[in-house]
Formats: structure tokens, C-alpha cells, sequence
């Protein structure tokens, strides 16, 4: 520290790079980027701070300043928004949830490329297209995608299946079947240019080679193929009503508008191609440190691209941050491979399709604001309701619940999930391996799993607090009389604080509470059991998965490590390909043999290891 109580930064250089601010746990809790990295940071340490209203209290938690030196402010803003995205920090403005963003991607590295949706990480030989606002947009683009062009719809980088016989897609004209010479590589190629065009908004020129062919065909009395161009006429022009906008230009661009409120900002992205509207994205943002409306912009921007696709032309509210928008520029020029263009329009088309953008995220963080409020009225509503119908001392604003699973005793595990306000808080789920139950108990192990729960947070462990406002078990009255001793003799309401418990027997819904023989009957349709259920099931999926995990390396290590010929390469590729341990030890020998990389002789030792 120096002098003044602040971290030291006579170790800061003056060159361009980024800088990090962290807490005294070392949680990255600011990223920032600048020219001068020492005399930025400088700012945030001044009586007035830079203006914003956070940075007093970003300045009380900073303990370590550090920092990456960079070659140019082009490589500074391309490695703050990377470590935006890895670490989250708290007083950046960041996605929410920006890992489960999906995209579209076309495998333009593959001989046959695919078309899919997908949230992995992406691989610089294929194109992506987004990122998508949710799950519901991207899957109805991919609805359009597969209805409209028959590129293959087969997994895996080859086209086709094992058997050779193409599959449905092909017999109703949804896959052109490449894996059979049904179509050239020339003419796969143009069905995949077309998809690319498609996505790429550039619908019109789509429709007006398809008004031909169908003219042609018609003339040629192949009424068959001209009906089916009809129907894509159709769906595209759908698309393009979906995207008209009245702009006098034939520009493309993206247009970035912002609204921040509080520690909440929402960004709305317009993409126009061609002189149309073609898409409206809308992103919520944590905007903890209360930037900007336009310096939230300027943020999201090299976050929102990625690796997916970048216009000519970028339009952002940003306003005195010249220098900022000539960076932003060339590394949008570097990622598209040709010149772009950022900038804030003065008249015309351009600001008012920026102005509406802003527009759109103000109603829609207005929206976003009555929804939470509508939701937690009725959260708060139902927890009243049950704190009531199971007399329960508090609010349950923290619900654990407990299950557990095992395939014949075999791989006992529990889970712990939590919901808090009503909602899953995935982050503090937890799950144990059952460590002195024999065989199937689920009693005991129940018990076992609730004592090891109290214990941690009688020790105060960090990942088991706070203590639960209600513990509630999956099962019935046999589970609740195992565990209630349990609870007792770790000290609830008295060396730990007082934690309800109840059970919820699943065949007739009835929840059970210690000491009461008579269940709690709540009405079927009730929110409030609509809740438990929820819980319930939540806790039997987690169960569930980390049972099918654990047993799935079981039978990996008693099955394939005693193949002969096989080792970790081989191993690796039979898993790679059959997906599970189970298909892997259903296959036939047929399928064994189609395995890339396993010889003739050895796919038949396999095969009779496994069926002998």
C-alpha cells in the first residue's frame, strides 16, 4: 500500500494495455483498458473519481492492481473484453449469463458443411452467426433454415450414417444427400451460399433466384419443383415482412443503442442489411459500476462480435470517444478482414435508427424492471402462503432440498440444490458420494447426507452458508424419521439456528413435518406446491446426472480397460464415437468395425470380449 492508503502503482507503466483491479480475496473486481495505463488508473484515485458514482466504493476494495502490457490499444480492447467474459467482475459491464448466449454456425471447414445451434466455443474454421438473445430465437431461425434449404442435416464432420441408406430428411426433400452423389459438391456448395446469404439478411436476392427457377420449372411443366419453390417463396417472404423497415439507403450496418439504470443496463442491437431491418437483439447487462448509457455501449460491443460475423458499418451513441471508436474500428476491421466503419450519425436514416434502438432498450429494461417486480409479488405472495400451510417459523426465502440415487447400491450419491426467492441458485448446489451406507438404504443415507450438511455449517464452511430457512427431503415418512434424530442431535434450535424440516412424498404430494402423523395436504393446483415441486425435481435431476456420471465412469474402467488392444487412444475414440458406455457395449460388431482407427481384428476381439 502506499501512503495515502491506496494500492501502489509506481510499478504501473505508461504504455497501452489493460489493468485489473483486484479485492483483498484476489477476486477480479474491475478490467479496464487505456493508452497510458499509469495515468488512467491515476483517475480513479483522485478526490472526484472519473464521475461515476460506484468508483468511491470500487476504490475502498481495490487491494492489488494489476495489470498486462500490450502493443497498441487494439490488442488492449480485444483482451479486456476476454477477461470480461472469464472473470465476470463485479463493477464492469458484462452479459448476463454471457456463456449461454447461442449462435448459429455454418461448418464452413467441413467438406459438406452442417448448420446448427450451438453454444460451445467456437472453432475459427466455421462461420457463426449471433450471439442470439435466448434459446426460443435461435431455434426458429434453425426452424426457417431447415424447412427452406436442404443442406445435410446428418451429424458429425462426414455426411451420412453408418448404414449408408439416407434418412428421412432426403425421402421429403429436406436434405439434398450428399452422403448418397445425390447433389455435386458445386451445387452443396451454393445450398450452403445460400444459407450463408440468408443469415447474412440478404433475403430479397434469395427470393428473386427462386421467382425465376419457379417460373422456369412451371414453363417446363415440372409443377413438383415449382410448387416446392413456391413454398419457399413463401417462407422468405414471411422473413422478409418480419424484417422490412422504411430506410431510404441500401447501407448494412449494426446499430448499438443503450439504456442504463441503477446497476441494470439493457442493450438493443438493430442489424440492417441492404436498407432492412433483419434483426432485433435485446441483452440485459450487470452494470453494477453505473456506467454510461453510451459507455456500456462502447463495452458491449467487442463482447456481443466475438468471432461472429462483422458489418461495414457500426453505429454506437458513444459520444467524445474518438479515440475509443478509431480502436473499437480497427479491431472490427482486423476481425472482418476488410475496413468498418464505427461511428455516432448526426441526421438522416442512420440516427434514427440508432435513436430508435435506444428507444427499444429504455422499454425494454422498463419491461424487464415490471416483470422482476409482477414476479417477485407473486414469489413473495406463494412463500407467505407456504410459510403459513406448513407452519413454518420464517419466510423460506432458501429452500434446500435433498435426494438420493444409486443403481442397485451401487454408486450412492445425494445432491443439494437450493432455491432462493423461488429461483434455482445453481451456483451453491452441492453433492456428495454416500461414504458409510452399504448397499440401498436410502434411509440411512439420507441421514448420513443431512449430518454431513449440519456439520459444515456448524463448521462455518463458506460453500454450506447461510443455514436454509427449510430443509426439505425427497421422499416420505420413512426418510423424515431417519433424518429427525439427526437434526436433533446436531443441535438445531440450539447450537444451530432453528431449520424447519419436511418431506414431500411424491405419490400422493403430501408433505410430512416431524412429530405430526396426519401429511399436509396442499391443493393440486396451488403455486405453492407447484413450487416444492419444482424443488423436488430439481434435486432428483441432479441426483440423477451425478449418478449417471459416476456410473458411466464405472463402467468405462470395467469394461473398456480390459479390452484387448485397446489404450487410452483407442479408448478415447470409442467413446468419442458411440457417445455413452452403454451404446459403446450394445454395438454390433458391424458398428464396432465402422469405427475410425479400430482395426478389423480388433473390433472382433472387442466385440467378443463383450458378448461372451
Amino acid at each position: 500500500m502506499s501512503e495515502n492508503g491506496y494500492p501502489d502503482r509506481s510499478h504501473l507503466p505508461t504504455s497501452p494495455g489493460v489493468y485489473i483491479f483486484k479485492d483483498a480475496d484476489d477476486r477480479v473486481i474491475y478490467v479496464g483498458k487505456a493508452k497510458n495505463i499509469r495515468s488512467r488508473v491515476a483517475n480513479y484515485f483522485t478526490r472526484s473519481g472519473d464521475g461515476r458514482p460506484k468508483i468511491a466504493e470500487l476504490r475502498e476494495r481495490v487491494d492489488q492492481i494489476d495489470f498486462i502490457s500490450t502493443t497498441s490499444e487494439t490488442e488492449a480492447l480485444v483482451l479486456e473484453a476476454n477477461l470480461i467474459k472469464r472473470h465476470r467482475p463485479r463493477f464492469n459491464a458484462s452479459l448476463k449469463d454471457d456463456k449461454s448466449y447461442p449462435y448459429i454456425v455454418v461448418t464452413t471447414g467441413d467438406e459438406y458443411p452442417r448448420v446448427f445451434a450451438t453454444r460451445s466455443s467456437h472453432n475459427p474454421r466455421h462461420r457463426y452467426f449471433g450471439p442470439f438473445p435466448n434459446a426460443g430465437s435461435v431455434h426458429a431461425t434453425v426452424d426457417v433454415l431447415n424447412k427452406t434449404f436442404p443442406f445435410r442435416k446428418c451429424r458429425g464432420p462426414e455426411p451420412g450414417r453408418r448404414s449408408g441408406v439416407p434418412c428421412l430428411n432426403y425421402h421429403i426433400g429436406r436434405s439434398a444427400a450428399p452422403c448418397i452423389g445425390a447433389v455435386t459438391k458445386a451445387e452443396y456448395d451454393g445450398i450452403i451460399a445460400d444459407v450463408i446469404s440468408f443469415l447474412e439478411g440478404r433475403v430479397d436476392g434469395l427470393i428473386r433466384e427462386r421467382e425465376a427457377k419457379m417460373k422456369s420449372a412451371a414453363k417446363d411443366m415440372d409443377f413438383e419443383r415449382a410448387a416446392k419453390l413456391r413454398d419457399e417463396i413463401s417462407a422468405l417472404q414471411t422473413v422478409r415482412e418480419r424484417q422490412r423497415a422504411t430506410i431510404a439507403s441500401e447501407d448494412s450496418f449494426d446499430a448499438f443503442g443503450s439504456y442504463s439504470e441503477g446497476e441494470t443496463a439493457c442493450v438493443q442491437v438493430f442489424a440492417v442489411r441492404d436498407g432492412q431491418i433483419v434483426g432485433r437483439d435485446s441483452f440485459l447487462l450487470d452494470n453494477y459500476g453505473e456506467s454510461r448509457a453510451e459507455d456500456v455501449a462502447l463495452q458491449f460491443v467487442p463482447q456481443y462480435y466475438g468471432t461472429a460475423s462483422v458489418p461495414r458499418e457500426v453505429l454506437v451513441q458513444s459520444d467524445n470517444r474518438e479515440d475509443e471508436m478509431a480502436t473499437l474500428a480497427e479491431h472490427l476491421t482486423e476481425a472482418r478482414d476488410s475496413r468498418v466503419e464505427v461511428r455516432r450519425p448526426q441526421r438522416g436514416d442512420k440516427r434514427r435508427i440508432l435513436e430508435m434502438a435506444a428507444r427499444n432498450a429504455e422499454l425494454a429494461l422498463e419491461h424487464e424492471r415490471a416483470l422482476d417486480e409482477a414476479r417477485r409479488n407473486r414469489v413473495a405472495s406463494t412463500l407467505d402462503t407456504l410459510r403459513e400451510e406448513l407452519a413454518l417459523p420464517a419466510l423460506p426465502v432458501r429452500i434446500e432440498c435433498y435426494d438420493i440415487s444409486n443403481t442397485m447400491g451401487t454408486n450412492s450419491v445425494a445432491s443439494m440444490v437450493v432455491f432462493q426467492g423461488g429461483r434455482p441458485a445453481k451456483d451453491q448446489y452441492r453433492r456428495f458420494k454416500i461414504r458409510t451406507v452399504e448397499g440401498a438404504d436410502d434411509f440411512a443415507s439420507m441421514a448420513e447426507v443431512i449430518r454431513r450438511r449440519l456439520e459444515r455449517l456448524k463448521a462455518e464452511d463458506e460453500k454450506f452458508t447461510p443455514a436454509p430457512d427449510l430443509i426439505l427431503l425427497d421422499g416420505g415418512k420413512g426418510q423424515l424419521s431417519a433424518v429427525t434424530p439427526v437434526v436433533d442431535e446436531m443441535g438445531v434450535g440450539t447450537e444451530l439456528p432453528d431449520i424447519p424440516l419436511r418431506s414431500l412424498a411424491k405419490r400422493d404430494e403430501e408433505v410430512y413435518e416431524p412429530g405430526r402423523p396426519e401429511p399436509v395436504i396442499l391443493a393440486r393446483e396451488s403455486p405453492e406446491l407447484h413450487l416444492l415441486q419444482r424443488v423436488r425435481d430439481e434435486a432428483h435431476r441432479f441426483a440423477n446426472t451425478y449418478h449417471r456420471k459416476l456410473r458411466g465412469q464405472a463402467m468405462t474402467a470395467s469394461v473398456l480397460d480390459e479390452l484387448p488392444g485397446v489404450g487410452p487412444a483407442r479408448k478415447r475414440l470409442l467413446l468419442e464415437h458411440f457417445g455413452t458406455p452403454e451404446a459403446f457395449t450394445n454395438a454390433s460388431l458391424q458398428e464396432i468395425e465402422a469405427v475410425p482407427g479400430i482395426p478389423g481384428r480388433v473390433a472382433r476381439e472387442i466385440h467378443g470380449r463383450l458378448h461372451r
